[in-house]
């Protein structure tokens, strides 16, 4: 039971100071003993309060032609991401999203320092948007969403809030999927429950600590966090 206070409380630290990647970490602590099957379900209901805790938090800076579009081509990935599911090996698909995820994060750091490798454009942005859309709709890794939405967005708060309301649409996706085939069972709903007081003290004490950083410290952390993100993802499906 340690590992899994552990891993919650992790887990949804980084959730409130970045507003992403609770899932992959939560999954890489937990990983090692504990079978996926057991692991996403819980994750998943511990993460839809979380996110309506952000976006409720940064909720000034959500904007809809922000979030609209990427709930649109989220929706759109969850189609052709059941037929990859079930017909292509998915440590091959999450081995090329780590590699995508690390090329985005690395372009994203030298943009900070005035090197530019990729010009934004909406034919880019949108490709990024679907391929993160797919990804989100596989696996319910959200990390190339998050590269997509910090390229959109100008401040912490904006990135925060808009995400999270993504956010919170892929989870309602998934809870009716992961319903309907007994994925979600009345143990982790037991678990959830039991963990849940954990996420709510790592998010609010992650949320606490973005308040007294720097905003250019706190992108950089996301930037940071999404290159190590890809390169775990990598590694885990190697």
């Amino acid at each position: 039971m340690a590992i899994w206070i552990i891993a919650t409380f992790v887990a949804f630290f980084f959730k409130g100071l970045c507003g992403f990647a609770n899932t992959l970490i939560f999954t890489s602590i937990l990983g090692v003993g504990v079978n996926n099957v057991n692991i996403s379900p819980v994750e998943l209901v511990l993460g839809f309060p979380g996110n309506i805790i952000m976006t409720w938090k940064n909720r000034k800076g959500l904007n809809s032609r922000i979030y609209l579009p990427l709930i649109i081509v989220l929706l759109i990935g969850s189609i052709p991401g059941a037929f990859l599911l079930k017909n292509v090996d998915a440590r091959l698909i999450k081995i090329l999203f780590g590699a995508v995820v690390v090329f985005v994060g690395i372009e994203m750091m030298l943009r900070e320092y005035g090197k530019e490798l990729i010009r934004d454009s909406k034919p880019v942005l949108a490709i990024v948007g679907l391929v993160g859309g797919l990804m989100c709709g596989l696996f319910g890794i959200g990390v190339l969403m998050a590269a997509c939405v910090s390229r959109l967005t100008k401040t912490s708060s904006e990135f925060k809030a808009n995400l999270s309301l993504i956010f919170i649409v892929e989870n309602l996706v998934r809870i009716v999927t992961y319903t309907l085939f007994g994925i979600i069972t009345l143990e982790s709903l037991k678990l959830s429950f039991i963990l849940m007081p954990v996420m709510l003290l790592g998010v609010f004490l992650g949320i606490k600590s973005a308040g007294n950083l720097d905003e250019s410290k706190v992108k950089k952390l996301v930037i940071i966090l999404l290159i190590i993100s890809g390169i775990a993802l990598i590694i885990k499906n190697l």
